[in-house]
């Protein structure tokens, strides 16, 4: 099977980045970018943040 030369990693709820790098490196990936995006919820009209998602790009190693 063929891995994909680029796989975008999420650092999961309870996960820390470290772990979440650690999770690339054993899959064979290495870092090439990172995103964040907010995540908000409404209450009473309001949205108020929850957390932040934090993805990161990840190259094959060959």
């Amino acid at each position: 099977m063929t891995k994909k030369k680029t796989v975008w990693f999420e650092v999961e709820e309870h996960e820390t980045i470290e772990e979440c790098l650690g999770r690339m490196a054993s899959e064979g990936y290495i870092v090439a970018g990172r995103k964040e995006e907010p995540i908000f919820t409404e209450v009473d009209g309001e949205y108020l943040p929850v957390r932040q998602r934090i993805q990161f790009k990840g190259l094959l190693d060959e």
